[in-house]
């Protein structure tokens, strides 16, 4: 193996730890719901849509869910659509046992001594709080993992086509293109199963008014990222040479 191929090999490890990490991040921090106007120091806004309102809360995953697109576009550039494949679905598994890890942690029996030096804390009921906490229901696991698959191939795609239609050219179009679409079907897949389908059982309404207001933030957040794309590259051209990065796009694009 060369120089080039031990640098590539590298560069697809790293890309995929940090696509790991931030998609195991997200399903558990994403437990928590914050305000993003009291984060701010904003007054509530109001929004008000096909009679449903509400103010912007969501949950902490999509902070960084955006990173996960990020990556996808970045290995998808370089790695082509057996990378992102691979990864995708290594991420599912891995997921998915993290979730029968921290439900197995959930039933060990807690020790007396951590419940009562918690209790000090002021929280009278640590081992209920661990179980809110890494316990997702059924319906929001299988929702999110579902979901996320669905629009990682689908991502990959979309991706493949724009990059066929625009070359070397346009890298922001190909990227926010296909992140607009996969999340497009990722914000309403993920919603109906865990809250229309799920114990729940929201009105149709309120499922399409909270899935906008979500993909709404998130192609927000996927257009204010677009200069990470750039950055990636440039580190990755560095870092491979510009020469072995071109061949590397190539195979990808092949």
């Amino acid at each position: 193996m060369n120089a080039t191929d031990v640098r590539s090999t590298r560069l697809f490890i790293v890309l995929s730890g940090f696509f790991l990490t931030n998609a195991l991040l997200a399903e558990f921090a994403g437990v928590k719901i914050f305000s993003l106007e009291a984060t701010l120091g904003l007054e509530p806004f109001e929004w008000s849509l096909l009679g449903v309102t509400g103010t912007l809360n969501f949950t902490t995953g999509v902070l960084l869910w955006p990173f996960v697109f990020i990556m996808t576009d970045v290995i998808n550039e370089y790695f082509g659509v057996r990378g992102v494949r691979f990864i995708s679905w290594l991420a599912v598994v891995l997921i998915a046992y993290a979730f029968l890890a921290a439900y197995a942690a959930i039933e060990l029996a807690p020790a007396d001594f951590w419940v009562a030096e918690n209790a000090a804390l002021g929280v009278p009921d640590v081992q209920r709080a661990y179980a809110i906490v890494f316990g997702q229901g059924l319906w929001t696991i299988t929702g999110s993992i579902t979901a996320f698959l669905i629009g990682q191939l689908i991502d990959v795609l979309v991706f493949r086509r724009i990059r066929r239609a625009t070359g070397e050219r346009l890298v922001w179009l190909r990227a926010t293109g296909s992140t607009a679409v996969s999340q497009l079907i990722d914000s309403y897949i993920v919603l109906y199963i865990a809250f229309v389908l799920g114990p729940q059982q929201w009105p149709m309404p309120q499922f399409l008014a909270v899935g906008t207001v979500n993909y709404a933030y998130k192609m927000l957040a996927a257009i204010a990222l677009i200069p990470l794309l750039y950055v990636s590259r440039a580190l990755i051209e560095r870092y491979l040479g510009v020469e072995a990065a071109r061949m590397l796009r190539t195979q990808a694009a092949a």
